[in-house]
């Protein structure tokens, strides 16, 4: 049924129960496509939702109007979970005029053809409904260059999009309707995975955010919960997560051939538990590498272990390592360590990888030949105490 988050604004999106993977991360408890009903002298629909799920959000609409009487479309972001819909819908509504960026337009032309009802906004300009208006923000690269926000005003309402979102299925629509820590888990993880490489344009949002003096008590993103209990947590945790500010943890990332990298990681683990830091163990075959990023982001610092397959990266540790340059991470202590047999680049392809991202990199790695003897034993220790005296200094 649709939910109504102010008078006559409405959710009138899609639940993705089973929902698994999502951009290459995974998202063990599903996601939402939200779509919202604003109900005036004018009538407005703000994004739609991914195609196979249509249907549901035409029946939510139709539970509150005739969807043939919406006048206007606000297109906030034209990535196919959101606007796969479009084209049905207005093959059945063609009366409705659509709204969005000039990128977006430019986007949208690709993805479905010319001659799309739709006209360019951009930042200032707004859209009256009769008692709400539509004032929309562009917000580029966050997460796409055409993405906007939308905000009414009379509402103190921010429709967010893709900004400060999760992907999470739930029976509840609103943050104080599902366990905090779960809500926010998965916000940390959407962050992670999808947002973190794009810190500064998130900062610059942040700071229009706060130049325009919008007064905002409920976001409404276009996956997951509304915050409408704690909206000024999300803030906090974007502006927190975007400035890379981070807490006494350090994860050791590896995976193995015979245990030889394992004994080696599990002696930094050791070293940084005696030492009082938080540390995560995980190895990539058991542990995604989305859910390793997630843990990564609010560490000062990690480890990469790999042994040496084939003169080369062990897969896992070279997915991990393409997938995280991609992602990023700022202002965190990297080092490398590994094992080998008869060759011996693993250490080296790790440390160079780090070297291609925005991180201090402690050099020289540690690899150990076949099994780690005392004296790797040693080099692990020192390693890891240069790590502890980074932790300690706050890099």
């Amino acid at each position: 049924m649709p939910i109504e988050l102010k008078k006559g604004i409405y959710w009138v999106g899609a639940i993705d129960w089973n929902l698994r993977d999502f951009h290459g991360y995974i998202t063990g408890r599903g996601a939402t496509y939200n779509s919202y009903l604003i109900v005036d002298e004018k009538i407005a629909l703000v994004d739609t939702v991914k195609a196979p799920f249509y249907g549901e959000m035409l029946e939510r609409i139709r539970q509150i109007i005739d969807p043939a009487r919406i006048d206007y479309l606000i297109c906030n972001h034209i990535e196919k979970d959101h606007s796969s819909s479009m084209p049905e819908f207005l093959r059945q509504f063609g009366r409705v005029k659509v709204f969005a960026t000039q990128m977006a337009i430019k986007g949208l032309t690709r993805y479905y053809g010319a001659g799309l009802p739709v006209a360019a906004v951009k930042t200032g300009e707004s859209l009256s409904l009769g008692t709400k208006t539509m004032q929309f923000i562009e917000v580029p690269m966050l997460h796409w260059p055409d993405s906007m926000f939308s905000y009414v005003p009379e509402e103190n309402l921010l429709l967010s999009n893709d900004g400060f979102g999760q992907h999470l299925a739930s029976s509840g629509r609103f943050d104080d309707e599902v366990p905090e820590a779960e809500v926010m888990f998965e916000a940390a993880k959407y962050y992670a995975n999808l947002i973190m490489h794009l810190a500064p344009m998130v900062q610059n949002v942040l700071k229009k955010v706060r130049e325009l003096n919008l007064a905002i008590d409920m976001i409404a993103p276009s996956h997951g919960i509304i915050w409408r209990s704690k909206p000024a947590a999300i803030i906090r945790a974007y502006d927190d997560w975007s400035q890379f500010k981070a807490r006494n943890k350090v994860v050791v990332i590896y995976d193995t051939m015979w245990q030889s990298t394992e004994v080696m990681a599990r002696e930094l683990v050791q070293t940084m538990a005696d030492a009082g830091v938080e540390v995560k163990l995980l190895k990539l075959r058991e542990n995604h590498r989305s859910d390793i990023m997630t843990e990564v982001l609010d560490a000062r610092g990690f480890f990469v272990g790999s042994p040496t397959l084939h003169r080369n990266l062990f897969p896992t540790v070279a997915d991990l390592l393409s997938y995280m340059q991609g992602l990023r991470p700022h202002k965190k202590t990297a080092a490398a360590f590994g094992s080998y047999g008869w060759s011996g680049e693993a250490v080296k392809l790790v440390t160079d990888a780090l070297k291609n991202m925005p991180l201090e990199v402690l050099e020289p790695g540690v690899q150990a030949l076949y099994m780690p003897d005392e004296q790797d034993r040693q080099h692990l220790r020192a390693l890891a105490q240069s790590m502890l005296s980074k932790i300690a200094a706050g890099t």
